[in-house]
């Protein structure tokens, strides 16, 4: 007798505290091979997470069994990118016709420049499509170390760098080629979104060092002292800052390095992703450049910021072999090399001229422009703390004054992510909440978008906070 199979999948929808997704459905599935039936259920408004069990059963036999649909804890432990999540929704919101002013992403607004897309283009047309060496390009791997030299004081060989797809892919790599299980990641807040998440993939535990905005959200050495312990392995600084567009000082740099030379099995992970966005007088310094600090440090660095080349995917490490190589060996047996176009274009951009030539410095005095209109703009909002930014094109504003406001037709605004919502909802400008930056009390703007945007942004916003005033009686 032919057995027959009935299969039931079932998905019940758990509600985050997180209201930037997509609607939550509730999903019955049932099928017997020839009749199906699905129904969703929805519930406005709230993220969701799945958690779908399968079972099959042989009908013609008593034996059952069920499928393990589990996952591992180590995805478990990880929170999606809040900055993802707002960009998706406010870009389907503007698909849908919303007039959304999007300031969440960390996206240049400029298009690559000419003579490095022409470069891309070039090595499409000559046939330069094919694998390169995990590494990277032996011709991009000497420009970069040319490049580390000559803008950043520090010698490499190609051997100690190796290319990858984007920055964060090199970030990712580090710490989990670095980090044993049960270490500790030294993270400076508010923080790029993404650190955290990495440390707990490589089962590492993520030790937060809260900052001050009266500070300039720049990190206390003594309170990188206090927090040492021998689990310790690795301290990540970013420099200049996202969220917060905060510069070190040199001096200040030196201070952490006193600190980290102390302690012979701490690492240091430098993100310079954003070195060329700088604003005058503020200078950079890369960490590997410091006395002693050069076989301590994994520099981390990339096109997509300066070069406006967010979707080439193109990034790199630079540090000691073994750590390299160790970083190489992920890659190797997970995305392997970047880009053979990209690297083309890569080199086409290192060969610009120092820091990225005129190009570069034509995109940083539109930044400093938009900077510069932001900050006098929000820094007429009475209770609003603006700390100026140095560098990227990020604005950190404290707007907690806000915080207990009842608004009408909308509810209580009880911390970052609801003052998100509520600008999102009321002003239709999408911002990302300090909360997923490790500061509840800001909210984070980007300024890569036109003047003439951020104009209207800002207007919006500030109309929008006004009505979160109290009315005041004569």
């Amino acid at each position: 007798m032919a057995a027959s199979l009935s299969l039931h999948a079932s998905s019940i929808i758990g509600l985050q505290n997180n209201s930037f997704g997509t609607p939550s459905d509730l999903l019955s599935f049932s099928s017997h091979f020839q009749s199906s039936s699905l129904k969703f259920a929805d519930m406005k408004g709230q993220l969701y997470s799945t958690k779908v069990s399968f079972v099959a059963r042989a009908e013609s036999s008593s034996v059952g069994f069920d499928i393990d649909t589990s996952l591992s804890p180590r995805v478990n432990s990880v929170k999606p990118s809040k900055t993802v999540a707002i960009t998706d929704q406010a870009t389907a919101l503007a698909q849908a016709g919303v007039p959304v002013i999007r300031l969440a992403a960390g996206e240049p607004d400029f298009d690559t420049p000419a003579v490095i897309a022409e470069e891309g283009i070039k090595a499409i047309r000559e046939g330069f499509t094919r694998y390169t060496p995990n590494a990277g390009t032996l011709e991009l791997r000497s420009a970069i170390c040319h490049k580390l030299k000559e803008e950043n004081g520090i010698s490499y060989t190609p051997d100690q760098v190796l290319v990858s797809n984007g920055a964060k892919q090199s970030i990712i790599q580090a710490v989990l080629a670095v980090c044993s299980p049960g270490d500790e990641v030294l993270i400076p807040a508010p923080f790029w979104v993404s650190y955290p998440e990495m440390a707990r993939l490589a089962d590492a535990t993520p030790v937060i060092l809260p900052t001050s905005i009266s500070e300039n959200f720049l990190l206390d050495p003594k309170l990188l002292a206090s927090q040492i312990t021998e689990k310790s392995r690795l301290l990540i600084l970013c420099s200049p800052s996202n969220p917060t567009g905060s510069v070190y000082p040199k001096k200040l740099l030196e201070e952490i390095a006193e600190i980290v030379a102390k302690h012979p099995r701490l690492l240091v992970l430098s993100d310079e992703i954003y070195e060329h966005i700088i604003y005058s007088p503020a200078t950079h310094t890369s960490f590997a450049s410091l006395p002693d600090m050069w076989d301590r440090t994994l520099t981390v660095n990339g096109f997509s910021k300066a070069f406006a080349m967010t979707g080439w995917r193109l990034g790199y490490i630079a540090g000691p072999k073994h750590f390299v190589a160790a970083c190489g060996k992920i890659q190797s047996q997970s995305t392997s090399g970047a880009s053979s176009i990209s690297q083309k274009a890569g080199v086409a951009a290192l060969g610009m001229g120092y820091a990225g030539g005129d190009a570069v410095s034509t995109m940083v005095k539109a930044f400093r422009e938009r900077r510069d209109y932001l900050v006098k703009s929000f820094g007429e909002i009475e209770g609003a703390k603006i700390s100026e930014p140095q560098g990227a094109f990020y604005l950190f504003i404290d707007f907690s004054t806000f915080y207990g406001a009842e608004a009408k037709d909308f509810g209580p605004i009880d911390g970052s992510e609801s003052l998100c919502r509520y600008l999102l909802d009321k002003a239709q400008v999408a911002l990302v909440p300090g909360e997923a930056f490790g500061d509840d009390t800001c909210i984070r703007i980007s300024y890569a978008e036109s003047l003439s945007a951020l104009q209207a942004a800002a207007e919006r916003i500030k109309a929008a906070l006004v009505a979160l005033r109290p009315a005041v009686c004569v």
